[in-house]
Protein backbone atom coordinates (compact mmCIF):
# COMPACT_ATOMS: atom_id res chain seq x y z
CA UNK A 1 0.00 0.00 0.00
CA UNK A 2 3.28 2.34 1.03
CA UNK A 3 4.88 1.76 -2.44
CA UNK A 4 1.65 2.05 -4.33
CA UNK A 5 1.09 5.29 -2.51
CA UNK A 6 4.56 6.26 -2.96
CA UNK A 7 4.61 5.75 -6.82
CA UNK A 8 1.45 8.15 -7.25
CA UNK A 9 3.17 10.86 -5.60
CA UNK A 10 6.16 10.92 -7.37
CA UNK A 11 3.75 10.70 -10.53
CA UNK A 12 1.60 13.64 -9.73
CA UNK A 13 5.38 15.22 -8.46
CA UNK A 14 6.86 14.84 -12.07
CA UNK A 15 4.00 15.07 -14.35
CA UNK A 16 4.28 18.33 -16.47
CA UNK A 17 1.84 20.53 -15.60
CA UNK A 18 1.11 22.92 -18.53
CA UNK A 19 -1.63 23.04 -20.34
CA UNK A 20 0.11 24.19 -23.50
CA UNK A 21 1.40 20.66 -23.55
CA UNK A 22 -2.11 19.36 -23.66
CA UNK A 23 -4.28 18.59 -26.46
CA UNK A 24 -7.16 18.28 -24.99
CA UNK A 25 -8.34 20.50 -21.96
CA UNK A 26 -10.62 17.33 -20.44
CA UNK A 27 -7.20 15.60 -20.14
CA UNK A 28 -6.09 18.37 -18.62
CA UNK A 29 -8.69 18.57 -15.94
CA UNK A 30 -8.35 14.57 -15.30
CA UNK A 31 -4.70 15.75 -14.34
CA UNK A 32 -5.72 18.38 -12.26
CA UNK A 33 -7.88 15.61 -10.11
CA UNK A 34 -5.05 13.13 -9.90
CA UNK A 35 -3.10 16.48 -8.60
CA UNK A 36 -5.68 16.98 -6.20
CA UNK A 37 -6.26 12.99 -4.83
CA UNK A 38 -2.19 13.49 -4.30
CA UNK A 39 -3.36 16.38 -2.06
CA UNK A 40 -5.70 14.51 -0.14
CA UNK A 41 -3.36 11.58 0.49
CA UNK A 42 -0.89 13.95 1.80
CA UNK A 43 -3.47 15.63 3.93
CA UNK A 44 -4.41 12.25 5.01
CA UNK A 45 -0.85 11.87 6.25
CA UNK A 46 0.04 14.97 8.02
CA UNK A 47 -3.37 13.78 9.80
CA UNK A 48 -1.77 10.38 10.63
CA UNK A 49 1.25 12.39 11.98
CA UNK A 50 3.32 10.83 9.17
CA UNK A 51 6.41 13.23 8.20
CA UNK A 52 5.33 15.31 5.00
CA UNK A 53 8.59 17.09 3.13
CA UNK A 54 8.49 20.62 2.57
CA UNK A 55 8.51 19.52 -1.69
CA UNK A 56 5.53 18.22 -0.94
CA UNK A 57 4.26 20.95 1.53
CA UNK A 58 4.94 23.50 -1.07
CA UNK A 59 2.74 21.41 -4.20
CA UNK A 60 0.13 21.29 -1.81
CA UNK A 61 0.18 25.01 -1.07
CA UNK A 62 0.23 25.94 -4.63
CA UNK A 63 -2.85 23.77 -5.63
CA UNK A 64 -4.85 25.16 -3.03
CA UNK A 65 -4.20 28.77 -3.18
CA UNK A 66 -3.06 28.69 -6.93
CA UNK A 67 -4.21 25.94 -8.96
CA UNK A 68 -7.15 24.92 -7.39
CA UNK A 69 -9.55 28.38 -8.02
CA UNK A 70 -8.56 28.54 -12.14
CA UNK A 71 -9.15 24.19 -11.82
CA UNK A 72 -12.92 25.34 -10.97
CA UNK A 73 -13.19 28.57 -12.58
CA UNK A 74 -12.63 26.11 -15.96
CA UNK A 75 -15.35 23.82 -14.80
CA UNK A 76 -17.70 26.97 -13.54
CA UNK A 77 -17.11 29.54 -16.95
CA UNK A 78 -16.33 26.84 -19.58
CA UNK A 79 -16.95 23.24 -19.40
CA UNK A 80 -20.53 23.51 -17.08
CA UNK A 81 -21.97 25.96 -19.51
CA UNK A 82 -20.74 23.57 -22.68
CA UNK A 83 -22.43 20.37 -20.69
CA UNK A 84 -25.56 22.11 -19.94
CA UNK A 85 -26.03 23.35 -23.85
CA UNK A 86 -24.54 19.96 -25.33
CA UNK A 87 -26.35 17.69 -22.73
CA UNK A 88 -30.07 16.06 -23.52
CA UNK A 89 -32.54 17.18 -20.43
CA UNK A 90 -33.44 13.33 -19.72
CA UNK A 91 -29.57 13.06 -18.67
CA UNK A 92 -30.30 15.63 -15.71
CA UNK A 93 -26.74 17.27 -15.86
CA UNK A 94 -28.26 20.20 -14.67
CA UNK A 95 -28.77 18.42 -11.26
CA UNK A 96 -25.04 16.67 -11.09
CA UNK A 97 -24.02 20.84 -11.89
CA UNK A 98 -25.81 22.29 -9.21
CA UNK A 99 -24.22 19.50 -6.91
CA UNK A 100 -20.59 20.23 -8.06
CA UNK A 101 -20.95 24.35 -7.66
CA UNK A 102 -21.92 23.49 -4.02
CA UNK A 103 -18.68 21.47 -3.76
CA UNK A 104 -16.97 24.41 -5.14
CA UNK A 105 -18.24 26.89 -3.13
CA UNK A 106 -17.36 24.87 -0.38
CA UNK A 107 -13.80 24.08 -1.75
CA UNK A 108 -13.11 27.70 -2.48
CA UNK A 109 -14.43 28.99 1.13
CA UNK A 110 -11.87 25.61 3.09
CA UNK A 111 -8.99 25.73 0.83
CA UNK A 112 -7.23 28.88 1.78
CA UNK A 113 -7.67 27.65 5.66
CA UNK A 114 -6.83 24.13 4.58
CA UNK A 115 -3.43 25.64 2.56
CA UNK A 116 -2.53 27.63 6.20
CA UNK A 117 -3.11 24.32 8.53
CA UNK A 118 -0.57 22.60 6.23
CA UNK A 119 2.01 26.00 6.42
CA UNK A 120 1.57 26.50 9.73
CA UNK A 121 1.91 22.93 10.63
CA UNK A 122 5.11 22.36 8.28
CA UNK A 123 6.81 25.01 9.63
CA UNK A 124 6.31 23.38 12.99
CA UNK A 125 4.60 27.09 14.13
CA UNK A 126 2.14 24.65 15.34
CA UNK A 127 0.91 20.90 16.02
CA UNK A 128 -2.07 20.35 14.31
CA UNK A 129 -5.20 20.32 17.02
CA UNK A 130 -7.60 17.77 17.14
CA UNK A 131 -9.87 20.36 15.57
CA UNK A 132 -7.62 21.16 12.82
CA UNK A 133 -6.96 17.30 12.23
CA UNK A 134 -11.05 17.36 11.42
CA UNK A 135 -11.42 20.40 9.45
CA UNK A 136 -8.50 18.81 7.48
CA UNK A 137 -9.79 15.54 7.10
CA UNK A 138 -13.21 16.55 6.15
CA UNK A 139 -12.15 18.29 3.12
CA UNK A 140 -9.95 15.77 1.99
CA UNK A 141 -13.06 13.72 2.39
CA UNK A 142 -15.01 16.42 0.76
CA UNK A 143 -13.07 16.96 -1.88
CA UNK A 144 -12.74 12.78 -2.86
CA UNK A 145 -16.28 12.41 -3.25
CA UNK A 146 -16.19 15.29 -5.60
CA UNK A 147 -13.47 14.05 -7.78
CA UNK A 148 -15.44 10.49 -7.94
CA UNK A 149 -18.61 12.02 -9.46
CA UNK A 150 -16.58 14.47 -11.64
CA UNK A 151 -14.24 11.59 -12.58
CA UNK A 152 -17.03 8.74 -13.26
CA UNK A 153 -19.72 10.56 -14.68
CA UNK A 154 -18.71 14.25 -15.68
CA UNK A 155 -15.43 13.89 -17.91
CA UNK A 156 -17.15 10.62 -19.47
CA UNK A 157 -20.00 12.57 -20.47
CA UNK A 158 -17.94 15.50 -21.87
CA UNK A 159 -16.09 13.43 -23.54
CA UNK A 160 -18.75 12.17 -25.63
CA UNK A 161 -20.64 15.08 -25.88
CA UNK A 162 -18.52 18.37 -26.46
CA UNK A 163 -17.03 19.13 -30.00
CA UNK A 164 -13.98 20.14 -31.18
CA UNK A 165 -14.67 23.44 -31.73
CA UNK A 166 -16.12 23.19 -27.62
CA UNK A 167 -12.60 21.82 -26.38
CA UNK A 168 -10.91 24.46 -28.50
CA UNK A 169 -12.91 27.15 -26.95
CA UNK A 170 -12.46 25.61 -24.13
CA UNK A 171 -8.78 25.20 -23.99
CA UNK A 172 -8.54 29.16 -25.58
CA UNK A 173 -10.20 30.20 -21.73
CA UNK A 174 -7.72 27.85 -19.93
CA UNK A 175 -4.99 29.02 -21.35
CA UNK A 176 -5.96 32.88 -21.04
CA UNK A 177 -6.58 32.00 -17.10
CA UNK A 178 -2.81 30.97 -16.66
CA UNK A 179 -1.21 33.81 -18.70
CA UNK A 180 -0.18 31.11 -21.49
CA UNK A 181 -2.73 32.62 -24.47
CA UNK A 182 -0.07 34.73 -25.92
CA UNK A 183 2.72 31.99 -25.81
CA UNK A 184 0.70 29.44 -26.76
CA UNK A 185 -0.48 31.48 -29.83
CA UNK A 186 2.79 32.21 -31.28
CA UNK A 187 3.88 28.53 -31.12
CA UNK A 188 0.45 27.45 -33.35
CA UNK A 189 1.58 30.07 -35.27
CA UNK A 190 5.00 28.78 -36.28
Amino acid sequence: MARDRDRRLNTARSATHRLGTLENPLDFMAEDHLREREVCTLIDRMVEGEPVDHEDIAMMRTFLIDDLPKHLADEESDLFPLMLERCDPDEEIDKMITRLQADHRHAIGDSPAIAALIVAQADRKKPLSETDCAKMSDFATHARRHLILENAILLPLARARLTKADLEKMRAHMLERRGQATEQGAEHAG
